[in-house]
């Protein structure tokens, strides 16, 4: 247990979201101030039946946690696991004299703080530190000027909820029924899906096309070659991939001149020795302006884009940053720069690229976003003087060295000089046909000294981006070294990354910056969308597909784009107070002019056809026959499969929906055909043996379901392909676990077994994984006794590793911080709470304040479903076994008062 800070009378209790946050505070303020965290949200709407108070329960409204029958109320309650935080909280306050809440300035935040008097009830001057960095200045500003809490913001927070609320329960019921259970719809989430699915319903109606130019090298009398392309023949333009429909693969423009290889290459023997000559020649001078400095969104775009960061992970690295006094509030959509920053950013524009690189006025950015309803400056380096990067990189994990450099280097570099080039265009004719060549030369680098987006380095990048072209004049003759045909195919649109997604949902005004890390978290939990490693794009599932469906056909303005941006403006409202949060959701739920949530959703369980909206049209074969009937894919309760007629075959799990055409589609029914008829018959079973493919692979399969209620079946083994399968390796397949013989000492079985996690042999409690070199179908008993003899390799508990790392006790447990290794990889713990570290994170990167945030955040998480449910079930059997112990015991005792009463009667006699 921690132990329990002491308070004295005078002294002031500061309540903040986070342990991290706390320390922080702490190293500025005396000993006149307690400092604790709430670790998040106290109280919450409650996630379950189990949650909802018994006074509600019979209520028609219980199961959404909120009263739609009265004002729309919630219902709020303390989960469990945050009763002991409550609790400690009421005792600090008790000797405090005054109560300071110094969440963070949104609407999260905001809402936090009305939680917390809501819960605590405090007697004594409440007042509400709001500040936008965690430094001395702030800090003490902030005590100097307190405010109230904005009534406006919690009701906003409280409405968002609701709404979701409403949206999500009510919603996800009905995909359960039509769709597959454990599926959920959202405000935000399910348009988010739509507009995935979207992306590669264009893929798969996409229609490549080809076409040919040519590419010239060309040189000055024998000087410096440059290359140009081919861009018109005898006054007819070569097409680029824009001038194809994406649906038909045809050119829009009859005019415009499509080569084929053939026509490239005779136009090459045309043009290899004629002369070429400049025929027109532009210099245009540009001007580019700095980017603004980052917002949530933009800065969770360049993570991505630049060091392959998660939105989730981009905001945990930054909250860290934040939380310790080294960036600004991280969650704003302003691009505002307080007066102090951009003087800090001028000064440093001055000493470390020289006074050339300063414009003469301070730069101003407009906020592009309706209602910049967060922080109101943009994420900049905390302080009046910006600390250097490679001052705090011995202070910081490599990730978050990484996203301050990028802030830093952002910030400072909004407040430089333009950059500044010229452009030069050279056409070249030779013999009808025309080549251009395009060149860029930078005469200033202005701000890009600082910052190139998307570069990690801005100095090889200025290298990069320019492309010098030699001097040349109209007329000039030049030498043609080389032509070259080339050959192009045009490509479909690109899906989207979680930066480009991000990207899309602001500039449509859906959603918000603090949401959008929650919502693809949400997707890929949910399995709506996979990620693939080629680019690291969001891939929809059939599920996704069928989702949508389901609500574009049935429930479209719930997934409309327009509908759902509108909604964030009236939201919005709610939080500057021009809207009555209680005439919204009565309109968003009951309806007005137009039907409510309710209303739409009614009748709708019995409208909707199930097969409908989980089938999915692939197309329809040329020819004649059963063979060209329409093929769908069905969204099924047990995954995706293929279905034409009465032909059936499962689809890989992961597959691309766009790499289904008819062509592999037809292939995978055939294969699935082919599992129909057997490799042979089993000479022992006399049952036929099947070669199948199933959603998690080929395996094989000895009898049918109709003969057996569950027909034997095994998989291939690691490295095996289904074509070089026959019914002899089928058998031996079939056979595992295969008995080897027996133990010379102990006289047990061994066994050879192809498990979960590969082969291995086992005798009596002793396995032994098998090497990659033996196989469980030729191990011999000589060498299953070898294996047996050696010693395990034991793991998880009964092999406990020393710790990886150890830091000092935590100030929430006062028991030491360790980084373990662990059977499903590196984890943190302080002796009550065990947080995974996130993927791609290494334990080098790992410091005493990181794995303090990681902890916080698991706790504020609460216990994991499973945990739950084991802790429940062990509940349940000790209330059994007590029940059954105590009826037992009452039984005994009555058994033994009535035997005393009859000796005793006996005696009277």
């Amino acid at each position: 247990m921690a132990k329990k800070p002491s308070t004295t009378d005078g002294t002031s209790l500061v309540i903040v979201e986070s342990p991290a946050k706390a320390r922080t505070i702490g190293k500025f303020l005396g000993k006149d101030y307690v400092i604790e965290a709430s670790i998040g949200h106290i109280r919450d709407l409650p996630q379950g039946a189990k949650e909802i108070p018994e006074q509600y329960k019979k209520e028609e409204w219980a199961y959404l946690g909120v009263n739609v029958n009265h004002d729309f109320d919630p219902v709020y309650v303390v989960p469990h696991e945050k009763g002991p935080q409550v609790r400690k909280l009421k005792s600090l306050l008790k000797n405090a004299k005054t109560l300071y809440l110094a969440t963070d300035e949104d609407r999260e935040g905001e809402a936090i703080s009305w939680h917390l008097c809501e819960v605590l009830k405090p007697k004594i001057p409440v007042r509400r530190l709001v500040f936008h960095e965690i430094t001395k200045e702030a800090i003490l500003e902030a005590l100097d000027n307190p405010r109230d809490i904005d009534d406006h913001l919690v009701r906003a927070q409280e409405v968002r909820r609701i709404v979701d609320r409403l949206y999500g329960y009510d919603v996800s019921p009905l995909l359960w029924r039509k769709i597959r259970p454990r599926l959920s719809a959202g405000r935000v989430q399910s348009v988010a899906v739509r507009l995935i699915v979207q992306r590669e319903r264009q893929r798969m109606a996409f229609v490549s096309a080809t076409f040919w130019d040519l590419v010239g090298s060309f040189a000055k009398n024998g000087g410096q070659s440059f290359t140009a392309n081919l861009i018109s023949v005898d006054g007819r333009s070569i097409p680029s991939g824009r001038d194809f429909d994406s649906s038909t693969g045809q050119l829009k423009d009859p005019n415009l001149l499509l080569l084929d290889e053939r026509q490239a290459t005779e136009l090459r023997g045309r043009l290899q020795n004629s002369p070429c000559r400049v025929q027109n020649l532009e210099d245009k001078p540009y001007t580019t302006r700095p980017y603004a400095p980052f917002t949530t969104s933009t800065l969770q775009q360049e993570g991505n884009r630049k060091y392959g960061f998660t939105a989730r992970r981009t905001m945990q690295v930054a909250q860290s940053l934040y939380e310790n006094g080294h960036i600004t509030y991280m969650r704003t959509d302003s691009t505002t720069l307080a007066s102090t920053a951009v003087e800090a950013a001028r000064r440093l524009v001055t000493s470390q690229y020289g006074k050339e690189y300063l414009p003469a006025s301070p730069r101003i950015y407009q906020t592009k976003v309706k209602n910049a309803q967060e922080a109101h400056e943009a994420i900049r380096p905390a302080g009046h003087v910006f600390d250097l990067p490679e001052s705090l990189r011995h202070r910081l994990s490599p990730e978050e060295f990484k996203l301050y450099d990028l802030i830093w280097k952002r910030t400072v570099a909004s407040q430089m000089a333009d950059a500044r080039g010229h452009r030069v265009t050279i056409s070249i004719e030779a013999d009808g046909a025309i080549f251009q060549a395009i060149g860029k030369t930078i005469e200033f680098p202005g701000y890009l000294r600082a910052y190139v987006e998307g570069s990690d380095d801005p100095q090889s990048d200025l290298a990069d981006r320019e492309a010098v072209l030699p001097s040349v004049s109209v007329g000039e003759m030049l030498q043609c070294q080389a032509l070259e045909s080339k050959s192009h195919t045009t490509q479909p649109p690109n899906r989207f990354s979680e930066a480009s997604l991000t990207r899309a949902l602001e500039e449509m005004g859906i959603g918000r910056p603090s949401t959008y890390a929650s919502i693809i978290d949400t997707i890929l939990a949910r399995e709506y969308v996979f990620k693939v490693k080629r680019g690291n794009v969001l891939v929809p599932t059939w599920t996704a597909f069928a989702v949508s469906q389901l609500l574009e056909a049935h429930l479209p303005d719930l997934v409309n784009y327009q509908f759902t941006a509108e909604m964030e403006d009236e939201l919005d409202a709610i939080s500057r107070g021009e809207m009555n949060h209680v005439d919204y959701l009565q309109t968003f739920y009951f309806g007005n002019e137009h039907p409510g949530l309710k209303q739409l959703l009614q009748n709708k369980v019995n409208e909707i056809d199930a097969r409908d909206v989980c089938r999915i049209l692939v197309g329809k074969p040329q020819g004649e026959g059963e063979q060209t009937e329409e093929i769908f894919i069905r969204v099924g309760r047990y995954g995706p499969f293929l279905e034409q007629g009465e032909r059936r075959a499962s689809l890989p799990d992961k597959l691309p929906p766009d790499e289904i055409t008819i062509q592999t589609a037809l292939e995978l029914l055939d294969k699935a055909s082919q599992g129909d008829e057997p490799l042979g018959i089993c000479p022992d079973t006399h049952k036929p043996v099947y070669l199948k493919v199933g959603r998690f692979g080929p395996y094989v399969q000895r009898g049918t379901a109709e003969e057996d209620e569950k027909p034997q079946n095994a998989s291939l083994l690691k490295g095996m392909e289904p074509e070089h399968v026959d019914l002899g390796t089928a058998l031996k397949l079939l056979s595992l676990p295969r008995t080897l013989g027996e133990h010379p000492e102990t006289h047990e079985p061994v066994v050879a077994h192809n498990g979960r996690f590969g082969p291995y042999v086992k005798c009596g409690a002793e396995t032994r994984s098998l090497p990659a070199e033996c196989s469980p179908l030729e191990v011999t008993l000589e060498q299953g006794l070898a294996l047996l003899a050696q010693p395990k390799s034991r793991r998880g508990a009964a092999a406990r590793k020393e710790p990886v790392k150890v830091f000092d006790p935590s100030p929430v447990t006062a028991q030491p911080v360790q980084l373990l290794q662990g059977r499903y990889g590196p984890y943190v713990n302080d002796g009550v709470t065990n947080a995974s570290l996130p993927r791609g994170t290494t334990v080098e990167e790992v410091t005493f304040e990181y794995a303090l945030n990681l902890l916080a955040e698991r706790a504020a998480a609460g216990p994991s479903k499973k945990a739950t449910r084991k802790k429940a079930a062990k509940k349940t059997t000790k209330k059994k076994t007590t029940k059954k112990t105590v009826k037992k015991t009452a039984k005994k005792t009555a058994k033994k008062t009535a035997g005393k009463g009859a000796k005793r009667a006996k005696k009277t006699t």
